[in-house]
């Protein structure tokens, strides 16, 4: 048992150091923060329109871009920008951005996921002497 759970956190180890993790991570809880906040029975939204939907959509939307990074890295400066863009737009459309937490989530986990870079492994220099 303990070497499996040794090998899980080897394996989520190499997983989180070759992805853009924590960028991803803020960037869906700032979108599911938005979507709470957004939340609203379906009567109410198929009365408001796109005013009701516009939050399921900029939250859902914030949540993908977190996500698409952490399976395509390649992709993390277009996800990374989106989600921030989206996090901005939720401000708007939806109560404030999740009462500003939502949107500042999103901001930090989009400007992490844009900055994110490959760890390289160090160099071992030897001193002689």
């Amino acid at each position: 048992m303990l070497s499996r759970l040794r090998s899980a956190y080897t394996w989520f180890r190499a997983f989180r150091r070759t992805r853009p993790f924590w960028g991803g991570v803020w960037l869906v809880a700032g979108g599911w923060t938005v979507l709470k906040f957004s939340l609203s029975s379906l009567q109410l939204i198929v009365s408001t329109g796109f005013g009701g939907v516009a939050g399921y959509l900029v939250g859902g939307g914030m949540i993908l871009c977190g996500l698409i990074p952490l399976a395509l890295p390649s992709q993390r400066y277009t996800f990374g920008l989106i989600g921030a863009v989206l996090a901005v737009v939720s401000l708007v459309v939806s109560n404030l951005g999740g009462f500003l937490l939502g949107m500042a989530l999103g901001v930090l986990g989009g400007s992490m996921t844009v900055g994110w870079g490959v760890k390289r492994p160090r160099r071992r220099t030897v001193v002689e002497g």
